[in-house]
């Protein structure tokens, strides 16, 4: 697949994250890009084709244009949704209405994890851990061992998920919500997702938090503490779900340090007693 050679100027920087770019189209207010950092050639064409197979899911995500490359990075053109607010953002502007943002998310999340789909179509997302797990470079062999039979032995299912589900990858678009950044998404366990909601809400760092999702940490863990009843609802065993879903926030270290390139304690250390 080659990418459309682009010219630059006809856009401008509306906001970066931990993989690339955003910008707008000056002219078209329908077109936005998202432009992966230099050296991230894979990435940005993973992301393109799953983000259109997402997308005809009927999953609620911006529809993909085309993949394109400014001479040095490449990057994909989406549909621009005007008037959007990232979940994390609105809640950032109005932290006394964490616990009512959290419903929506939970909400939002219930229903991508009840969407059954084709399973030759995505990754199994017990083997892209594995995969992940096997090019991790900062656990030792024995550890490997241990982490890895403890992925095998998760429960099976056909169901969606993003795969970085966190409120910084929500939109809100008046009455809409949508999902972003799918290059991760797969199928599987639901608990492989809702670690990340932990890990971003309880794991993360002050600075990060405040950098990434523009609020307080205080603010990040009202959030989660209301996500979780409204996602497993008033009979379920929330002791039981958080000590669960502890576990697969650990796990996210694998995802983190792929990106990061460094390992991660802060995440490990919720595995550290459990699996090894």
């Amino acid at each position: 697949m080659k990418p459309i050679l682009i010219d630059m100027s006809d856009y401008v920087v509306s906001g970066e994250g931990a993989n690339g770019v955003s910008y707008n189209h000056v002219s078209d207010p329908d077109v936005m890009l998202k432009m992966y950092f230099p050296g991230k050639v894979q990435q940005p064409i993973d992301e393109y084709n799953v983000a259109n197979k997402v997308f005809q899911t009927g999953i609620p995500t911006p529809e993909p244009g085309d993949l394109v490359t400014d001479g040095e990075r490449v990057g994909i053109r989406f549909r621009r949704l005007r008037g959007k607010v990232s979940f994390a953002r609105a809640i950032g502007d109005n932290p006394s209405a964490a616990a009512d943002y959290a419903v929506d998310f939970a909400r939002m999340c219930r229903e991508l994890h009840a969407t059954h789909v084709d399973t030759a179509d995505f990754e199994n997302v017990k083997d892209r851990y594995l995969r992940l797990l096997a090019d991790n470079p900062f656990f030792d062999a024995a550890q490997k061992e241990k982490i890895a039979a403890f992925i095998r032995k998760a429960p099976d299912a056909d169901t969606a998920i993003h795969g970085d589900l966190q409120f910084g990858n929500a939109l809100i678009v008046g009455q809409e919500r949508y999902f972003i950044d799918l290059g991760d998404f797969c199928y599987g366990y639901p608990m492989f997702d809702l670690g990340m909601v932990y890990a971003t809400t309880y794991v993360s760092d002050e600075a990060f938090i405040q950098e990434a999702f523009h609020m307080d940490k205080a603010t990040a863990k009202r959030f989660f503490d209301a996500f979780l009843p409204a996602y497993f609802g008033p009979d379920a065993d929330l002791d039981a779900a958080l000590a669960e879903l502890k576990i697969y926030a650990g796990l996210k270290t694998l995802i983190v340090e792929r990106d990061t390139r460094r390992p991660m304690h802060e995440f490990r250390a919720l595995l550290e007693g459990v699996i090894y």
